[in-house]
């Protein structure tokens, strides 16, 4: 079996390449314009995709079905709430490409984004230490 390093380096690894694959180059004009209108099927597409594309992780940590749908659920409403909230700050005060603060919002959502990563990763981590 691999190291436990090993283990979390390849999962947090692997899931900020699919966050930069989904985010980058998966997402269409569609998602992000949408991503503003609670409940708009754009951005709960974007954050699908996102869930989705995490469940090889586990993989990596095997779980239980219960636990892949919980932390996948989750995921996909942590996701879904962080853009969209980023998206209505910028949206409320007209910031763009040029504006400081747009840069302060989209550093604060890939950050939140990460944080979620090392989360997931922990829990299920400490998952296959208790087993």
């Amino acid at each position: 079996m691999a190291s436990s390093a090993n283990l979390i380096f390849l999962a947090i690894g692997y899931l900020l390449l699919k966050h930069a694959i989904a985010d980058f180059t998966l997402q269409t004009r569609y998602q992000v314009s949408n991503k503003m209108t609670y409940g708009h099927p754009g951005g709960i597409l974007h954050a699908l995709i996102h869930a989705v594309l995490t469940l090889p992780v586990y993989f990596i940590f095997p779980s239980e079905r219960a636990v892949i749908l919980a932390i996948t659920s989750l995921e996909f409403l942590i996701h879904y709430h962080i853009d969209y909230l980023k998206e209505c700050a910028v949206s409320r005060y007209g910031w763009t490409p040029e504006n400081t603060p747009f840069w302060w919002a989209l550093g604060a959502d890939q950050l939140l984004h990460n944080v979620t990563y090392l989360a997931i990763t922990a829990y299920l981590f400490a998952g296959i230490i208790e087993n």
